[in-house]
Order: C-alpha cells, then structure tokens, then sequence
C-alpha cells in the first residue's frame, strides 16, 4: 500500500496537482494518466522519494519495500547483467555483498565468523538463495538470454539495458511498483510476457504508459490526472476513455433531460460491467462499477488532435505490385526475395525486424533502390510517407509552423486555412510562429501529420507513427487511420492500434523472407500458435 496525504506541487506560477489525497492498494494495478506536462512522471518521481513535493506527505505499509523502474541506462556499467538485477532488493544486496566480502578475507576473525553467521541467517530470511535463479527466470522472460548474464552491462545494446533494468524493478516482490514507461523499447514478445507478469502480481503496481493495450491488458483501475487533481476509476483505459467521452459529449449537451443522461450512462456502465468478468478482480470491480453514477465521472480537460486523412483520387484495382525484391544495409540482408501484391482495401501492418520493416517502408516510399527486384505502384495511386527518422524536415528551418506547412500544400492555401488546420492538430495562437526546428518530438509526428493530410494521398505510408504521441494524439491518429479510405503499409508495436487498423499482416523472418495473411494481428497471433509457430 501506498498513500499521499494534501501533496502540492507548483513550478513557478504553473499548478501541477494541489491537495491530492489518494490511496493505491495491494492487489491492484493503476494506470496514472494524463495529458503531456501534466506532471505524471513528477507524480512518480514523489512517490519514490526522488522527488519532495511542497507540501503533503507520502506514505507506505510498515517494512514494505518499494521499487521503481530506473530511467539511466548508463548507471550500471561496471556491473554483470545478472548481478545489477539482484541490485533491485537493495537490503539482500547488501547483505550479499558483506557475506561475500567477509569469506574473501584471508585473515578471517572470530569475529568475521560470528557476522557471516547473522548474515546467513538475513540471506535465508530474504530469499537469498533463490536470487540468481529467480533473476535469471526474470531476464530470460523479457528475451535476455543465459549468454548475457555473466557479461557487464556495458557489453549490452540499448534496448537489451532496458530489459535488465525492468527485471531489476520486478525482482524480489516488491510491496509497490512503480513503472514510468515500461514497453518502451521494448519487442511485442517481452511486452506479453511483462503482461502477464503483472496480471499475476500480488502487490501495489502504479504505471504510466502510453501502449493502450498494455493498459487494458494490466490495469485494475486508472488514476486519471487533470484538473490539477487526481481521481481513481474502475476498469481499465478503454473505459475510463470511453466514460469520460460521454460525459463529456452529455456535459456539452444542454437541452438533454438529466434523466436522459443518466440512463445513456447507466446503460453504458451495464455493458462495462458485464465484460468484468474476464478481468482480475472481476467480482469486486463489478460491484463498483455497478454503484456508479453520472456525477462520478467528470468530462476531461484533454484536446485531441483532429486526424481526418481524405483522398484526392479513388484509388484503382492496380495498387502495388512487389517482385523479387531483395535489400542489403551494411552487409546484412534485411530482405530476401519478397514478392506480393497489394489490393486497394488493404491496411497492411509490417512486423518483425525492425531494420527490415524501415528499409521495406523506404523503398515503397522510393527513398531507397532495392538490391534487386522491383517495387511497382500502380498509375491512380499517391502515396504520403512517414519515416520513423523526420529529422531532415525540420533541421536548419527557420521559418514560422505556417510557412513550413504551407511549402507541402498542394494549392496556394490562405495563411487563415494553414493556421486553421495547425489549430486543429494543436498548434494555436502563437505557436504557429514557433520554428519547425525547436519542436519536440510528438509536435514534429503532428506536423509530419499535417502535411500527409493536406497532401490527400490514397496511399499511406507510416513507420512507427505513435512514436513520441500522448495518449490523446495516438488515439487520434487511431481513428483517423481506421476511418482512411485508401490503402495503407505501416509499422506499430502498439497492438490496439495494429488490431484495430490493420487488415492483413506481413511479417518479416529472420531470414529476410515473409509470411502473409490476410487477417487482423490478433487472428494471426491465433494462427501462428495453431501452427506450433512461435510467436
């Protein structure tokens, strides 16, 4: 358990949160929402003692142990793979590490016997015996294999440092969890399996993520911050969104009947409440999903972006035609003499390496030659591509957001229109005088959203596109990509948003090769496991 008792925390003149009072139980897994800047990283940063708010105080059960997800990849350089993960119980580390230091002495006292002794006994006390295995169980879970763990963390790819510091926040059992971003950098497979992990985890779990799949999958409850505050609700984020959508929508529509309202609500919670049953915990979230009423839930203070992809063409029957198309990067073949051809309705989600999925997209795009083979598109097609690297669209520009815009649309568009749509995707008021070159991360994937839409191709072409996207943007751009009407080829380790856009999956083989079917992500995954394929 743990608890905040009237935490406040302002930056300057900004209010962050104020007077926030909430309690986080065993057993249960928070999803801690909110918008971008609304202080949900700083809220964990509090909760660990990393961070002193203003004012309040934070609290935890007796004796529990409290662990969190280290964001500096670089701390533990100088350390064995499977030694850093043991590092996450620092009390058994630390005994571990005197017991060893004591039996290494050559001049080994009474004294030194009677400590190694007591140490023993607190090693056995916390499991001691059990940690190289159980660790080893948590890396090989999250795909770091047995090769790895006696090599120093310095020897490890960036995102292979990722896995291990996750396993050294899950190690021992911790009392409270607390996870900032867990799936970042993470593969499909290890995403599943930490899933799974904390589905069957008996403790406290607060994580923030933006992997809306990940969030229904774990989450008991969502802690929604806004308002300046921070107020629990049952289920997972796919009701909290979909909740606070309609009250949002009855809060707008005043010449409803309260009564009208409230059985449009009622209704709603019924059907939520009917699906608990496949969730954990699912006796004691119906109950209170069932006592919900309409002043429970209030409309959110979030703006979404308006993601609308129109098509200046029907598309025809002749799309694109792939044939024996082959692709070397600095000496890897990435791609081994694919071919297939892609229908007019099809929303194709490329999965597998990486490197092979970005180098596919890049000759669609005809960024890149092929080593061999072809890539056709058909005459009534237009595509708009977006690269998983947007750098060189930006770099060195100085103009103004509307200028920038404005060099990608295909008529002599008003500074009033430009500056219209800009608003729509965020950017108002004076931003849009902003230099393209200064924006972050999430405002250049908007921008490079922009100019696709004004672009109205029929064809679309998107490598990772909710990287760097709040929560409210990739939802956007999930409904916008569904509503598409011309064909699509995009990557994703996001799976709603695989599940919910594409149409037939073409997965990429170690050896270069594909396997293509027309089917939605999860009846592939299906497939696979029918086949005996591993996933």
């Amino acid at each position: 358990m743990i608890a905040v008792n009237d935490v406040s925390l302002r930056f300057g003149d900004r209010k962050l949160f104020e007077d926030v009072n909430i309690q986080f139980n065993p057993g249960n897994c928070y999803g801690l929402i909110g918008a971008n800047g609304a202080g949900k990283s700083t809220f964990i940063k509090i909760l660990s003692g990393e961070l002193e708010a203003q004012s309040g105080n934070v609290y935890m059960g007796s004796g529990e142990r409290l662990a969190v997800l280290k964001q500096n990849h670089f701390e533990y350089e100088e350390y064995p793979v499977l030694e850093t993960v043991i590092m996450g119980h620092k009390k058994l580390y630390e005994v571990m590490s005197e017991k060893n230091a004591i039996y290494m002495k050559e001049d080994f006292s009474d004294e030194d016997g009677m400590r190694a002794a007591e140490l023993e006994g607190e090693f056995a006390e916390l499991n001691g015996w059990e940690a190289e295995s159980e660790a080893a169980i948590l890396l090989q879970g999250l795909g770091i294999s047995e090769n790895l763990h006696d090599k120093k963390m310095a020897e490890l790819s960036g995102s292979d440092k990722v896995k291990v510091l996750l396993a050294q926040a899950l190690f021992g059992k911790p009392d409270v969890l607390l996870l900032d971003e867990p799936t970042n950098h993470l593969d499909l497979k290890a995403i599943q399996w930490l899933e799974e992990f904390l589905i069957n985890f008996d403790n406290t779990v607060i994580v923030v993520s933006h992997d809306r799949h990940f969030l229904n999958k774990v989450c008991t409850n969502i802690a929604d911050l806004d308002f300046g505050k921070i107020q629990l609700y049952v289920g997972n984020y796919d009701f909290w969104y979909e909740s606070s959508q309609l009250a949002t929508r009855l809060a707008s529509d005043q010449n409803a009947k309260k009564e009208e309202k409230i059985k449009e609500l009622q209704a709603f919670i019924a059907r939520f409440s009917a699906n608990a049953s496949k969730s954990k915990q699912a006796t004691s979230r119906k109950k209170m999903l069932d006592k919900i009423e309409l002043d429970d839930i209030r409309p959110s203070s979030r703006k979404y972006p308006f993601v609308n992809f129109t098509i200046g063409r029907e598309i025809g029957n002749d799309v694109l035609t792939v044939k024996d198309l082959s692709q070397t990067v600095d000496g890897n073949q990435l791609l081994n003499n694919i071919s297939f051809n892609m229908n007019k309705d099809d929303k194709i989600v490329l999965i597998g390496d990486p490197l092979a999925k970005s180098a596919l997209l890049r000759i669609l795009a005809e960024e890149d030659e092929p080593a061999t083979g072809s890539a056709r598109w058909g005459v009534t097609t237009s595509r708009a591509y977006l690269p998983i690297d947007n750098t060189e669209y930006f770099e060195g520009s100085e103009t103004s957001l509307v200028d920038w815009l404005r060099q990608y649309s295909p008529e002599d568009e008003s500074e009033t229109f430009l500056r219209g749509f800009l608003g729509r995707m965020l950017f108002s008021g004076e931003e849009v005088k902003k230099k393209p070159s200064v924006l972050s991360g999430g405002e250049k994937v908007r921008c490079m959203l922009s100019k696709m839409m004004l672009s109205h191709a029929n064809v679309l072409l998107l490598d990772e596109p909710t990287n760097h996207l709040d929560l409210e943007s990739i939802q956007a751009l999930n409904n916008g990509m569904i509503a598409f009407k011309g064909a699509m080829v995009f990557t994703s380790h996001d799976h709603q948003f695989i599940q919910t856009v594409a149409n037939r999956v073409i997965e990429i083989q170690e050896d270069g090769s594909i396997l293509d079917k027309q089917l939605t992500y999860d009846e592939f995954l299906e497939w696979k496991e029918s086949q005996g394929i591993a996933k």
